[in-house]
Parts: C-alpha cells; sequence; structure tokens
C-alpha cells in the first residue's frame, strides 16, 4: 500500500529491541526512521539498522535452499525445494539418531533472530541435551549468577535518577546491552548522574567520566573485591539491607580482606588511591547502578566476577531500589521455560549433555560452550557426534581457537547451515538453508530479556526468492520429525501461544506495539529473594552445593606476563579483541557497504610508544602473532590502549573475494585465540580476551 508506515523492532544486532518506523511504497520498503514512542530506544536508531534496507535487498542473499554437489568445500551446490530438502534432512537426522543416539545430533545457534526457544523445543523433543551457544563467554554468566544469588537479572534503573553511574566493561555508544540502549545512559548522565567507567581501552565514555579505571584485561574480579574490601572496612556498606536480606556477609567480609587496594593495584594497574575514590563515590552516591557489558565474561573469572559485582550491589544497598539495579517483573506472556519444553528432555538424556560433569552451571541452564562440541566431534568423547544444526552462526570466524571449529566442521557427517548469505561456515554444509530478514516475519521481539517489556516485530515486506524465518524452518522440521503436535500449521499461531496469558491475539498485539510488566521496587521486603535461603546470597548456596567456592575470587588468567613470564618474553603484548565497532555485529554485515565504509579494514590499535618501537606506522600493515597462529591486520596509532596492550578487531571475514574461502585465515583474530583449560570452572568460559602476542610489520 502506498504511504504505509509500520511499527516495528529492528534486529539488526541479532538481539534486537530498538522501535522502528518503516516506510512502505508499493510492497518496497524506501525509508526506515526511529520511533520516537518506542520506550526504551526513544527514537534512537544506529547505522545499521538504517542499513536494512541494504541487507533486505543485497543481490549476495541466500534465497532458495542448496544441496552440497562435490566435496565438502568445494562451493558446488544446486537448488532444491524445500519440500525436497527438510525432508531429507528429518531422514537423515532420523537415521543418525537410530544409529548413534539423539545426543549425536547437536544444534548451534548464534545471533538471535527470534528462534533460540524454537531451537530448545525442537531439540527436547528430539531427545538431544546438546544446544551449544556463545553464552559461555555471552550474557549467560551474567543471567545465571544473579539468578541463583538474587532470583533475577538486575538491571540499571536509569529512569529512577541514578546519581552514579558504574560502566563495567560496556561501551554502550558501540553496543547493544541486549536490555539497555545508550539513550538512557546518556539521558541519566545529562540529570548529572556521576560516571565511573571501568575498560583497559579509552572510549567516548571514558573521555566524559569522573573516574576512569584503566585496569589491565582480565582483572575485573579483583578490581571489584578490591571496591567490595574499600566499603566494608570504612563501613560504608548498607547495614540496614545487610542485616536483614543478605546471607553470608561475614564470609564475604573475611574474602575481602585478601584484596586491598594496595594489594590489587600491582594486579589490575589502577593505583589504590583510585580504586578507594571510586568505591567512595559508588557507595556514598545514593542510589547508583552497573551497568556491565560482555567483556566481564571473557576469562576463567566469569562466575566471581559477576558474583563480585552484584555483591558490590547489595551492600551498597542500590539492588531493586529506585535508580540502583532493578528486578524487573516480566510482561504477562508465557514463560520461556515452558515454550521451550525442558520437561519433555527425558533426565537419561540430559545427563549426557556435553560439559555436563565440568560445567554445571551450563549444564543447569541447558547449553554446551562450543569448544566441548568440538571435542566430542574430534574425539569421540564422551560420544560421537554425527550431525549439527547451525542458526544465525558462523564459527569459523566467531568461535575461539578457530582451527579446531574447522576440523570439527569437516570430520561431521551431516552438517545443515541456516543464513542470510553464503559464509566460511555455510561453505563445509551438506545444506544451506535460506534465511528471512526482520523487516520480512512477524515475532515477539525481546521475549527472553529481562527488562519486563515484548514488542511486536511485525512483517513489512514479503521475502525474496524462497526465504523462510528461522522459526519456520525449526517449526516445519519439526512436524517432518514427527512431532507435529508440538508445532504449528502456521507458525504465527505460536505467537498466540506465546501471548495466551495477557488475552491477546498476535493481530491485537501488533497493534498495541507492546506489552509491560509491572514495576514494583523492593519486593524483597514482602517476600524475599528466590534463593535458597530467601536472601541474597553473598554466600551462595547454589555454588556450594554444586562443588564450588560459594565466595568470588580472582585467579590470574593463564597466558599473561604474570603467569606465564617465559612465554611473555617470546610474546611480551597482551592482545585484546572484542570490543563492538557500531557498523558491525561480530561477523554481519561486512557485506554492506555503508557499513564496510566506515572500517574497510581489520584494525589493530597500537599505543604510539609501542608502534615507535616496533616499526610500525598508522596506516600500514602488521602481523599479529600468538602460539596458536598468524594473521593479518591494517595498524592504527593512537592513545586509547595501553603502551603494553594492544587490541585487535575481531569477526573479520571478506565476502566480496566469494567462496568458499572468503579470505577467512587472514584476518581473523580467533585464529589467535586459546579454547582450551583453564576455564571458567561453572561456564566452561575462556580466556578470550587475555593473550600473549607479538607485532612485526608486514611485508
Amino acid at each position: 500500500m502506498k504511504g504505509e508506515v509500520i511499527k516495528s523492532c529492528c534486529r539488526m544486532c541479532g538481539h534486537g529491541g530498538c522501535g522502528v518506523l518503516v516506510y512502505v511504497e508499493d510492497g518496497r520498503v524506501v525509508k526506515i526512521r526511529g520511533d520516537p514512542d518506542h520506550p526504551i530506544s526513544r527514537g534512537y536508531v544506529c547505522c545499521k539498522c538504517l542499513a536494512s534496507l541494504e541487507l533486505a535487498y543485497h543481490p549476495a542473499r541466500l534465497k532458495h535452499p542448496l544441496m552440497r554437489a562435490g566435496d565438502r568445500g568445494s562451493g558446488r551446490w544446486r537448488k532444491v525445494s524445500w519440500s525436497e530438502a527438510l525432508d531429507d534432512i528429518a531422514s537423515r537426522l532420523k537415521e543418525i539418531k537410530e544409529r548413534h543416539g539423539a545426543e549425536s545430533i547437536a544444534f548451534l545457534q548464534g545471533a538471535e533472530r527470534g528462534f533460540h526457544h524454537f531451537l530448545y523445543r525442537l531439540a527436547n523433543l528430539l531427545g538431544t541435551p546438546n544446544v551449544a551457544t556463545a553464552g559461555h563467554i555471552c550474557y549467560v554468566p551474567r543471567l545465571a549468577v544473579s539468578i541463583i544469588t538474587c532470583g533475577n537479572l538486575p538491571l540499571p534503573d536509569y529512569e529512577g535518577g541514578p546519581k552514579c553511574v558504574v560502566v563495567w566493561g560496556s561501551n554502550l555508544l558501540h553496543s547493544n546491552a541486549d536490555d539497555r540502549k545508550a539513550i538512557q545512559l546518556l539521558e541519566a548522565l545529562r540529570r548529572g548522574a556521576k560516571l565511573i567507567v571501568v575498560d583497559p581501552r579509552r572510549t567516548a565514555l571514558t573521555d566524559r567520566a569522573d573516574l576512569w579505571l584503566q585496569l589491565r584485561p582480565g582483572t575485573d574480579a579483583a578490581l571489584a573485591l578490591s571496591m567490595a574490601h574499600v566499603i566494608i572496612a570504612e563501613g560504608l556498606y548498607d547495614r540496614g539491607f545487610v542485616e536483614k536480606h543478605a546471607h553470608g556477609f561475614k564470609e564475604f567480609a573475611e574474602r575481602v580482606k585478601d584484596y586491598a587496594p594496595e594489594k590489587v593495584e600491582g594486579l589490575t594497574w589502577v593505583s589504590a588511591g583510585l580504586i578507594r575514590e571510586a568505591a567512595r563515590l559508588y557507595a556514598l552516591s545514593k542510589p547508583a547502578c552497573i551497568q556491565w557489558g560482555v567483556s566481564i565474561e571473557h576469562n576463567l573469572n566469569a562466575t566471581s566476577t559477576v558474583h563480585a559485582l552484584l555483591s558490590l550491589m547489595a551492600i551498597t544497598g542500590n539492588l531493586d531500589v529506585p535508580g540502583g539495579n532493578v528486578l524487573y517483573s516480566p510482561p504477562p506472556v508465557l514463560p520461556m521455560s515452558r515454550f521451550m519444553l525442558l520437561d519433555k528432555l527425558p533426565e537419561s538424556q540430559r545427563r549426557k549433555r556435553l560439559g555436563a560433569d565440568k560445567y554445571k552451571l551450563a549444564d543447569m541452564f541447558q547449553f554446551v560452550p562450543p569448544h566441548a562440541l568440538w571435542r566430542a566431534i574430534l574425539t569421540g568423547q564422551p560420544y560421537p557426534v554425527k550431525a549439527l544444526l547451525v542458526f544465525g552462526s558462523n564459527p569459523l570466524i566467531s568461535s575461539e581457537e578457530a582451527l579446531e571449529a574447522y576440523e570439527a566442521l569437516r570430520r561431521l557427517d551431516f552438517l545443515v547451515v541456516v543464513d542470510l548469505f553464503m559464509t566460511p561456515t555455510a561453505e563445509l554444509a551438506d545444506y544451506v538453508l535460506p534465511a528471512a530478514t526482520w523487516l520480512e516475519y512477524d515475532y515477539i521481539a525481546d521475549y527472553w530479556k529481562r527488562h519486563g517489556y515484548v514488542f511486536a516485530q511485525r512483517k513489512v515486506i514479503d521475502p525474496p526468492g524462497e526465504c523462510w524465518p528461522d522459526h519456520k524452518i525449526i517449526n516445519e522440521l519439526g512436524r517432518r520429525l514427527g512431532f507435529s503436535e508440538y508445532f504449528w500449521d502456521d507458525v504465527n499461531q505460536a505467537l498466540d501461544y506465546i501471548l495466551s496469558p495477557s488475552g491477546l491475539t498476535w493481530e491485537r498485539f501488533k497493534e498495541l506495539g507492546f506489552l509491560k510488566g509491572r514495576l514494583e521496587y523492593r519486593k524483597y521486603e514482602k517476600a524475599g529473594f528466590r534463593t535458597p535461603t530467601g536472601k541474597f546470597e553473598l554466600y551462595s548456596t547454589v555454588l556450594k552445593k554444586l562443588g564450588y567456592d560459594p565466595l568470588p575470587s580472582y585467579v590470574e588468567p593463564p597466558e599473561t606476563p604474570l603467569s606465564n613470564p617465559k612465554l611473555a618474553e617470546e610474546y611480551p603484548l597482551i592482545l585484546m579483541n572484542g570490543a563492538r565497532f557500531i557498523a558491525f555485529f561480530h561477523s554481519e554485515h561486512r557485506s554492506i557497504s555503508s557499513l564496510r565504509k566506515l572500517r574497510p579494514d581489520p584494525l589493530l590499535e597500537v599505543h604510539p610508544k609501542t608502534a615507535e618501537k616496533l616499526g610500525l606506522s598508522d596506516g600500514g600493515w602488521a602481523y599479529v602473532e600468538t602460539p596458536r597462529g598468524r594473521v593479518k591486520m591494517k595498524v592504527k596509532v593512537t592513545d586509547r590502549v595501553h603502551p603494553l596492550c594492544v587490541h585487535a578487531d575481531h569477526g573479520w571475514w571478506f565476502p566480496e573475494e566469494g567462496g568458499p574461502c572468503y579470505g577467512w585465515r587472514r584476518s581473523n583474530v580467533n585464529l589467535l585465540t586459546s579454547n582450551k583449560p583453564p576455564h571458567d570452572p561453572c561456564f566452561g568460559s575462556t580466556n578470550v580476551r587475555v593473550s600473549l602476542c607479538r607485532i612485526r610489520p608486514a611485508s
């Protein structure tokens, strides 16, 4: 219809959440703008959203199901119908299940385009416990440790008027922090909130911070525990909350005695005076909140770092209060756990989950660290994994120690990849299935988030060719596998099912735009916390029961100048990677010309003193080496990094070079990272941001 404007929800960074107005003329999207009425993004969108038209109408998009027509990785394909593809995939999976057991079939998911609860639904019905995700280094440690210590994920209440905001391992100006957006933080700062930023790199946020704590990469847990030491030693904690609502304060206070600022400054590179100043500012500015980011989960201290930061919120009385970190109530929709049919997975199968014997919190939250999957494929232990279905992921680029992922994918008997474009990973598949963009299907956005909302993501155009939404692919595959009772004739009927507790249908909900849960502060005063003790657990009874340390602590990562001085002689610099660039989302969007112009090459940030010492020039190229390999990157000389650290862009491949390789080995920093032990004991989190490296000019 000419001139139609449709409200929807952008999903260009996978997790989505920004409200948009989509302008459609004669069945074609002509413009996208931010929706000023959206309660979270408030009319603001980023360059990725504005480039959605380029994505939707990109000539290189996959448009038809493809079946491999030559050797794996040969680049030869033949077009097949959906019926032919899904019938054969279902037949192959049934055969593998019958011969090797359901656990020999695994799923791998990445960017969440609204399908992961469908994926778990199918996996649980099929009988496989093996759904691998990047959750070990992305969001799940924060979610899981929050749930076992206080019952839910505490989020910054920017609307509640914080007097101080601590941004820890996050850069909202360039990244989507799942539940919160940059505009909310910026508005709090405009209202006068003090800003503390904890980040090894200088950013736009550190430039405007009242205090910048430029810590050594990987030492977040030590810094957080040192701040707790100051708060307790100086009597700055909230005695009323601690006495009535905290469990294990005595043990926690004893633990943090080991983290005096004068001791910790040598570990963290943050001076004792600055640690004390930051602790006092956070504790005495009532209310205060902490905005954390994914980087705190990128080493073996993931559980302890999250636990320590949660403990800071609790002992200062900043938990579930206006302007603090709030435990939001969900909107009236079906609990995701019910949709996922967790009860359909037999206990005998659950016990077979890869990594469950080691990473017990990962097991509790139903995911497999990818490195546990790769090892099972390559070694056949504890049992063989024969088939893998990949949705929204490009593990050759996004998985640590990428060559191991490559060897594992090649070893599989059967590989299916669902994506928008052909990728280095998809080139190894037996079937490649074409996915739809967010503009091309209806869905309930933010269903999995903890900020108290769900939003209507509305279809505005038809997908090109034969593209299907991921959840429709899963729905139709589930029906062919014999589970028609649990799937739908029309996939939009699933949206009615999710909305059923609200009394709304999808047709009614998409006109409303969103549902919101009831906001209530200090819920613990009436009902306590949803933990075994009914209190906030500084001393975690769940971790204790699972055989882990019930208190947070700090362990030096395995590849640093302190833990491995001999290796540091050969590889003297600390390699960081993973900081977000606003135009990309991990390995996505490098084929979109307007976004690629913003960052045409993979950059290596090097301090001016280091560049001069090594003979590196700004704009020149350099080799970066670790014990695992070498990549080539373009040098950016900048004081954004410490002289002993460098930062490498992640997610790089070169779609313009074509398949089957796409230059995926040239500048892929995950050829340099390690997935080897020691890991975080609870989740299997790897030390992906803390590696030793050396650099030399590239010829």
